[in-house]
């Protein structure tokens, strides 16, 4: 993102009309990326506390506030190259009935809050299509223009957030709930490298990103037009019926 504004600034100027809406795009961004960071680890504490874990709750991370949830180099990095991190929610698998059941629930929770946010995000913004037309407006003012790309960077980026953390490599969320089917004795082999094999995951997506291939964005564009089409068949009926 903010290698792309640049990018975007050198190659046709930073007057031109690209990089001043690239530039709109980062700054709404922010206020995103920040909301769908600490959404995600508060849904890990909410759930792991209902689960029987208040070790996130006792320590003051059941909150939306920002401050409390995000990693400067995670932040920069969703900032930079569209996906990242938040200082992860601790949590105690001894308070739960069944460590590896609670421990596969509580995470798959964060990229569900993440799926809730873009799917509401995605079907604001087509109402807000949807009354345009219906209105018969065909040049809405700035700050609906604004708000309808504000919905469209947080459809995007709480996709790319909860398709990110489903890989099913430790140590990120979708391990936690596809291994909780492995014997025990292999689990906890895996989850041993669990550091070492995040950080080589996001070196390669990194890497992979740079001569232009990005798995996280193939997926979450797929998801957005299918979301998209379903949203559009109810709408498109309403509107034939009506026009």
């Amino acid at each position: 993102m903010l290698l792309n504004l640049l990018q975007s600034g050198l190659s046709a100027g930073f007057d031109s009309m690209d990089f001043k809406l690239s530039l709109v795009y980062i700054l709404l961004s922010l206020p995103i990326i920040m909301f769908a960071l600490s959404a995600h680890e508060t849904a890990h504490g909410l759930v792991a506390n209902w689960m029987g874990d208040p070790t996130a709750k006792n320590l003051g991370r059941l909150t939306l506030n920002p401050f409390k949830h995000l990693n400067p180099i995670g932040f920069l990095s969703m900032l930079i190259v569209g996906f990242g991190w938040a200082n992860p929610v601790p949590i105690n698998t001894r308070n739960f009935k069944n460590p590896r059941v609670g421990m596969a629930i509580s995470g798959i929770a964060g990229p569900i809050s993440n799926f809730l946010i873009a799917f509401v995000s995605l079907f604001l913004s087509m109402l807000l299509q949807f009354i345009l037309i219906l209105s018969g407006v065909e040049q809405p003012h700035i700050l609906i223009e604004v708000l309808d790309m504000f919905l469209f960077m947080s459809t995007y980026l709480n996709l790319a957030l909860a398709v990110f953390n489903l890989i099913p490599v430790p140590p990120f969320d979708g391990s936690r709930f596809a291994y909780v089917f492995l014997p025990t004795k292999w689990y906890f082999k895996v989850m041993e490298y669990e550091r070492i094999t995040g950080i080589v995951l996001i070196v390669i997506l990194i890497l992979l990103s740079r001569i232009g291939i990005s798995p996280v964005s193939i997926v979450v564009e797929f998801l957005m037009n299918l979301m998209g089409t379903l949203f559009a068949l109810p709408l498109n009926l309403i509107l034939n019926a009506i026009m």
